[in-house]
């Protein structure tokens, strides 16, 4: 009943906030409620604390004890929806497939598949020594076994 009750007001937030999507989240012992959020724009500390009041407003803390805790998705983190991607566009990600692992800016971004691009140096095709080419791929989100956006220091 309460899990029930959580999920609705999760829902209700979220379409309050369109831009914003729950990554995970969780109710362990005791009503540990876990909460983790991504969103199309960044999501900043008052996008958590906004969440954790809306449900914590609609809770009764004399029916329910509980704890909460409200987290933005890491930065460093692998996408675990085809959501994610659409904000870093631009970005450069590390595409982890089946068959190799391809390191590009994200051009394109679809609800099937991404589109990355990358330069490479090759031999020329006639003569010595080598020219740079701009490589791309199409890779379809069921092939993607991990992604994430490479953090330049």
């Amino acid at each position: 009943m309460f899990e029930l009750k959580i999920k609705k007001l999760m829902s209700d937030f979220l379409n309050e906030r369109p831009d914003i999507f729950i990554i995970d989240y969780s109710i362990v012992n005791d009503n540990e409620i876990e909460i983790i959020i991504d969103g199309d724009n960044d999501i900043t500390v008052n996008d958590c604390i906004s969440f954790s009041r809306y449900l914590e407003s609609h809770i009764d803390r004399n029916l329910n004890d509980f704890s909460l805790n409200v987290k933005s998705f890491g930065a460093t983190k692998p996408f675990i929806l085809s959501r994610q991607y659409y904000k870093h566009k631009g970005r450069t990600l590390s595409v982890m497939t089946n068959e190799k692992k391809y390191l590009g800016k994200l051009i394109d971004v679809n609800d099937k598949n991404i589109v990355l691009s990358w330069q490479e140096r090759q031999p020329k095709p006639v003569g010595k020594g080598k020219i740079t080419v701009t490589k791309e791929i199409d890779i379809n989100f069921n092939k993607i076994k991990e992604a994430k956006v490479k953090i330049k220091y």
